[in-house]
């Protein structure tokens, strides 16, 4: 068989070649080149801010299939920290403008990219062009012309796209899915999801900056309760109307502070979120015909928590979110199992946020929305 190196072997399996397949034939390590862990896809994590520090640097180190290899940065004074810290060699560490020499850097085969909202698209074209696969955290950029130059870039360089949405791999999540999916308690009428948090820090910081964000409250936490309307009924919205609110005005100058939204679905399901950087909320209510379910807290880091109108309570051992999260996406790359955040979800998203903008806008006016049947669920 033809010698495998790190970067053949991810183009083998970006273009379908399942790693089962691919393994009975050539040892793993073989496979997998020679890197300090053979068994593992390595990721560099591009941007070093609190969610890479605290959640998803720690998580790497003890994920199954990928490990911490490379790092980006802006911040020079980070890469000695970060090196000392996980054995990072200095062939690894990248700064922005030096990035796109990663392409010829083996060690690396995944890009996760953590920056603000505004640079999600331009790291993860240049990640992809790179030949890297890619991770891109939410929301996948700041307009759905950004999603589709993402998910364009990711074909035509024959690499896989993920969503840094890690509650697609955690089990509260999925448990409320199949609830959803074997009518556990009967078709879904209505589904209620709220996400916020009170922002008080530096009021410079890059999130109230919408040249940066590309928004507020809705950009940041709002996904997460829009995607919770949606696992939680089983479907996509075929319309939403919306509001925004402001009591903060000297604090949120240039981004939205609290946002409501009403979606109808096609089963005839309705829903509501609302999402703020001015108040904590977090949870997820869906009710049927035969009964209802609830998480609460439902998106945060964990362990979240839930209960049934059964008098069940929805409970699960804790597991870094993040952990599973990234294992799931190498598994998708090296044995071709389901890619359960695709950047076709990250794209539905991004419609949603955007017809939601527009709602505002026209006064609270009825947006229409059209998917196809099934489309953005991933895996």
């Amino acid at each position: 068989m033809k010698s495998l190196t790190r970067r053949n072997f991810n183009t083998l399996t970006a273009k379908g070649i399942g790693g089962a397949a691919l393994l009975s034939s050539a040892p793993f390590a073989c496979a997998m080149g020679n890197n300090q862990d053979k068994n593992k896809l390595g990721i560099a994590l591009v941007g070093l801010g609190s969610y890479s520090t605290y959640q998803l640097a720690p998580a790497l180190q003890d994920t199954q299939y990928c490990y911490l290899a490379g790092i980006v940065t802006g911040t020079p004074e980070k890469e000695q920290i970060w090196a000392d810290k996980y054995e990072i060699p200095e062939k690894n560490i990248y700064n922005y403008q030096n990035f796109d020499d990663i392409a010829n850097n083996e060690d690396i085969d995944v890009v996760y990219v953590v920056l603000p909202n505004s640079m999600h698209a331009e790291f993860s074209i240049r990640a992809a062009k790179a030949g890297k696969h890619v991770i891109c955290e939410k929301p996948m950029g700041i307009t759905v012309a950004e999603c589709d130059a993402i998910i364009n870039a990711c074909k035509q360089a024959g690499v896989k796209l993920g969503m840094g949405y890690r509650l697609h791999s955690e089990p509260y999540t999925q448990q409320v899915k199949d609830y959803v999916k074997e009518k556990t308690f009967g078709d879904i009428l209505f589904v209620s999801a709220d996400a916020a948090y009170r922002s008080a820090g530096n009021p410079d910081q890059w999130r109230l900056n919408k040249k940066l964000s590309g928004g507020g409250a809705l950009m940041n936490m709002g996904v997460y309760a829009v995607q919770s309307t949606i696992y939680g009924t089983g479907e996509n919205p075929i319309s939403v109307a919306a509001q925004e609110f402001s009591t903060r005005p000297e604090y949120f100058k240039d981004t939205d502070e609290t946002i409501t939204a009403q979606f109808e679905f096609p089963s005839g399901a309705v829903g509501n979120i609302s999402t703020s950087h001015n108040f904590n909320a977090n949870a997820m209510y869906a009710s049927g015909t035969s009964g209802w379910f609830r998480l609460q807290p439902a998106n945060n880091y964990g362990p979240l928590s839930g209960e049934t109108s059964r008098g069940d309570i929805i409970k699960f051992p804790h597991e870094s979110q993040q952990k599973l999260q990234m294992d799931d996406f190498a598994r998708h790359v090296l044995f071709g199992e389901p890619n359960k955040a695709p950047g076709e979800m990250g794209k539905r998203d991004m419609i949603i946020v955007e017809a939601i903008y527009k709602s505002i806008a026209k006064g609270g006016e009825t947006i229409a929305l059209d998917f196809e049947p099934g489309y953005g669920f991933g895996g």
